[in-house]
């Protein structure tokens, strides 16, 4: 007698990504970035960034954190942090660019239901093209050009900038750095050449994660961890590109898997307006499509007298 499927083995099934990683991947592989506009401020933005980056490297408590894990390591084609004579591994050195850039509180900014720094994500974007730029010269093959580093720029701007639109991750405790992860996963999986399928499971990889708590932000735990927590989240990114590109299976319903992904355990009263709806949005909501929008908007912050106290006084 012939036996239907049960609900269990149904269960078992692998279904596709999910239809947000997927519109995501899709944008980083085919986009075409041809705004001169959003080219030109990436360019401002880039300059602005390693700007802020330089001024922490005069900041102790800033510089103890760079440098590899083991003293004295040696990285052929390593990676260079701006400012030292540091030459890392890709996944430390963007962990380090991303300090830097961060400490001040003085890089680019997007408000919207969630706020952040979409510049943070140079940390992953400098460290990883200065990587392979230099292996391919030793290898024959040319380098990068900035002008990969702009259209990486971009588009983790654009990730980062419409996620935040109309997804509040504060409202659920989560620190806005998970959309900083995000982005720098699928711009460094980019640029290391990744396909369709090693991208999306990066970034399904980056969703699993676990995502950290926004406590470090506010009293009474508010202290230094919100200075280097995107360089941490770019930094992860980095490693988990490399991941997927070693060929590492992806976790296709990262988002979406009852009980288990990320919406049911970590998001499901972000979009929740407690006055209208009697149930929440567990869904990510997109206001618009992936362009270049987020770039040709971001805003830039004013550098406030007396705010940032000199070492030496002047």
């Amino acid at each position: 007698m012939p036996t239907t499927p049960s609900a269990t083995s149904e269960a078992n099934v692998r279904p596709d990504y999910d239809p947000e990683l997927q519109a995501i991947a899709d944008y980083v592989l085919n986009y075409q970035v041809e705004s001169s506009e959003a080219l030109e401020t990436a360019r401002y933005c880039l300059m602005d960034t390693l700007g802020c980056g330089l001024l922490a490297l005069r900041f102790p408590e800033c510089t103890k954190h760079l440098g590899p894990i083991v003293e004295g390591t040696v990285v052929p084609f390593g990676s260079r942090v701006p400012g030292t004579s540091l030459c890392l591994d890709p996944v430390k050195a963007a962990w380090d660019i991303g300090c830097i850039i961060r400490w001040l509180d003085y890089n680019d900014t997007w408000l919207a239901a969630e706020w952040g720094h979409p510049s943070d994500n140079l940390g992953a974007i400098l460290a990883v093209a200065d990587h392979l730029s230099q292996r391919r010269v030793a290898q024959g093959e040319a380098p990068l050009v900035m002008r990969d580093v702009l259209n990486a720029m971009i588009m983790a701007h654009e990730i980062q900038g419409v996620l935040a639109l109309e997804n509040s991750f504060n409202r659920v405790g989560l620190d806005h750095v998970v959309l900083v992860k995000v982005a720098s996963t699928a711009v460094a999986a980019k640029l290391m050449g990744a396909d369709r399928e090693q991208l999306l499971s990066a970034l399904s990889h980056a969703w699993v994660d676990g995502q950290s708590l926004r406590t470090y932000r506010h009293a009474p735990n508010a202290g230094s961890r919100k200075s280097w927590a995107a360089g941490d989240a770019t930094s992860r990114g980095v490693r988990l590109a490399d991941i997927a590109l070693r060929g590492e299976m992806g976790i296709p319903s990262a988002l979406s898997a009852p009980q288990w992904g990320f919406y049911d355990v970590l998001f499901s009263h972000a979009n929740k307006d407690l006055s209208l709806k009697p149930e929440p949005d567990r869904r990510l909501r997109f206001q618009r499509e992936f362009g270049s929008y987020v770039m040709e908007n971001i805003l830039f912050k004013n550098l406030i007298p007396g705010r940032v106290p000199c070492p030496n006084g002047l």
